[in-house]
């Protein structure tokens, strides 16, 4: 299973998030600094309508959506990719994700301590990102030392390794993320090798005062976290508000849809995070349904359908002969598999079909 991590300076809401959106007590939340000293883990279920169209389309009784995990993991520092705070350990447990989200504070609360005795969003953005990207920068030294002993007896694989090091050293020491340094396709495919932790995908989540969900999107604070994200980490943000979701986290539906009627919000933004979560995980859904159940499936994007197949079960992957395919839109716009068959709507895909994401999917294959 993929994770996604949770990262920030204390006190900005991380754990308050984590409890709500994976509806756990496990992170404690509490008013200072390193609150949260080992890593929490939960597993989110990703909301998706389609999986109750189709659940009302063939009446099974029983969906089963899919899933991911996030941790929640220990606030960073200044100084942390030098070992203060919790450095040393903050930075083993960011290396074990395959996505950040980084939690931003864009709420003032004199009740709630700021670790740097201030209140500034894009100063704390760029706190966390400096330490990401000075710990990068001092294993990409080290790598670069190593592969330049190789390089020297003209091994190809470690001369590719040296001039890309030497395109990539420069540009973190300007204090640029790798991710945002231009590559060709065999250069991206090369740093992966890296794992630098700024070259995994990063989504920031905007956590605002419960009076300023409503019009987040309008907020200057938001504004420039937004425009900060865009042109400093080709990143994406989603505004939510912690201590919404926190109190929204055990209540009854129809309590809950009512709290947020008098908030005048539809989501306080939990369900998109998840969402926009699971899409930086570069994941997508498929669907398959028996008389039992409907049932959401994830496979990275790009995968085909006899892989898609094996995340059922390795029999299906090694036997299998045909796909038969129709998109959720289709299937619930015309209300029935035969109706989707007389359309041409419904059809068969071989081994090298991509798996698109709302596909509904029944496997063929040989025992």
């Amino acid at each position: 299973m993929l994770k996604a991590g949770i990262v920030g300076l204390p006190n900005v809401g991380k754990s308050t998030l984590f409890n709500a959106v994976t509806r756990s007590h496990k992170a404690a939340a509490a008013n200072y600094p390193f609150c949260t000293i080992e890593p929490n883990v939960g597993v989110v279920t990703v909301p998706d309508p389609r999986i109750d169209q189709l659940e009302r389309l063939f009446k099974t009784g029983t969906t089963i959506p899919t899933a991911f995990e996030f941790i929640d993991i220990a606030g960073l520092v200044a100084g942390a990719s030098k070992g203060a705070g919790l450095g040393n350990q903050f930075l083993a447990n960011i290396r074990e994700v395959d996505a950040i989200v980084h939690v931003v504070r864009c709420f003032e609360d004199p009740d709630v301590v700021h670790p740097t005795g201030a209140f500034d969003p894009l100063r704390d953005i760029e706190i966390v990102a400096t330490e990401l990207v000075l710990a990068d920068l001092d294993a990409a030294h080290k790598r670069h030392e190593k592969v330049s002993k190789k390089a020297k007896g003209g091994d190809k694989e470690s001369l590719a390794e040296q001039a890309l090091l030497e395109k990539l050293l420069p540009h973190l020491n300007a204090g640029q993320p790798a991710n945002m340094l231009p590559l060709h396709e065999e250069e991206a495919h090369l740093m992966r090798s890296f794992h630098l932790l700024t070259a995994r995908p990063v989504l920031f989540a905007v956590n605002v005062a419960e009076s300023d969900l409503a019009g987040a999107a309008q907020h200057p604070l938001v504004q420039k976290v937004a425009e900060y994200a865009r042109t400093h980490h080709a990143a994406a943000y989603v505004a939510v508000s912690a201590k919404i979701e926190s109190e929204l986290a055990d209540l009854p539906p129809e309590d809950a849809a009512a709290f947020l009627k008098d908030l005048g919000v539809d989501d306080p933004g939990g369900s998109s995070l998840i969402r926009a979560t699971y899409a930086l995980l570069g994941l997508v859904t498929f669907f398959t349904h028996n008389e039992k159940e409907v049932r959401a499936w994830t496979v990275r994007r790009g995968t085909k359908a006899p892989q898609a197949a094996g995340v059922i079960h390795t029999d299906f992957e090694k036997g299998f002969v045909k796909a038969e395919v129709v998109s959720t839109d289709d299937l619930v716009k015309l209300g029935s598999v035969h109706a989707a068959r007389d359309t041409g709507r419904y059809r068969l895909e071989g081994r090298d079909y991509q798996v698109s994401d709302g596909d509904v999917i029944l496997f063929r294959f040989t025992p």
